[in-house]
C-alpha cells in the first residue's frame, strides 16, 4: 500500500514561516509527480503548487506565487513546500498528493483528479 506522510504544520502568526515535508510514495519516489493541495473549512480542495518528478518544472496557484515554494529530494523521498509571508487566508488542512502518470502534467497538475495517492494532511493554522 502507497503511504504518504505530511508533516511540519502548526500555528503560526501572519508574516511568518513554515516548512510542510511529505514523504513517499517508496521506493519509486523520482517516478512520481509531486502536488500539493489544501482545503479550507467550508471551501473545496484547492491546488497550491506541483513539481514534475524531473524536479525541473514547478507551478503555483496564483494565490501563493511568490511565498512559497516547492522542491523535491529523491534521495530522501521527500517533496517540501517552505511557505512563507503567510497570510490569515492560508489556513487549511495541506495535503501531498503522488501523480504516477506523466502524461498532461504540465498542463494538469492542478487537477486532484489525476493524483493516485494522497497524504492523511497536516493543520496550517495563521493567526492574524
Amino acid at each position: 500500500q502507497v503511504r504518504l506522510v505530511e508533516s511540519g504544520g502548526g500555528l503560526v502568526q501572519a508574516g511568518g514561516s513554515l516548512r510542510l515535508s511529505c514523504v513517499g510514495p517508496e521506493p519509486t519516489f523520482s517516478s512520481y509527480g509531486m502536488g500539493w493541495f489544501r482545503q479550507a473549512p467550508g471551501k473545496e480542495r484547492e491546488f497550491v503548487a506541483a513539481i514534475a518528478w524531473t524536479g525541473v518544472h514547478v507551478y503555483y496557484a496564483d494565490s501563493v506565487k511568490g511565498r512559497f515554494t516547492i522542491a523535491r529530494d529523491n534521495d530522501k523521498s521527500t517533496v517540501f513546500l517552505q511557505m512563507n509571508s503567510l497570510k490569515p487566508e492560508d489556513t487549511a488542512v495541506y495535503y501531498c498528493a503522488a501523480d504516477s502518470s506523466h502524461r498532461y502534467f504540465e498542463t494538469e497538475h492542478h487537477s486532484a483528479g489525476r493524483y493516485d495517492y494522497w497524504g492523511q494532511g497536516t493543520q496550517v493554522t495563521v493567526s492574524s
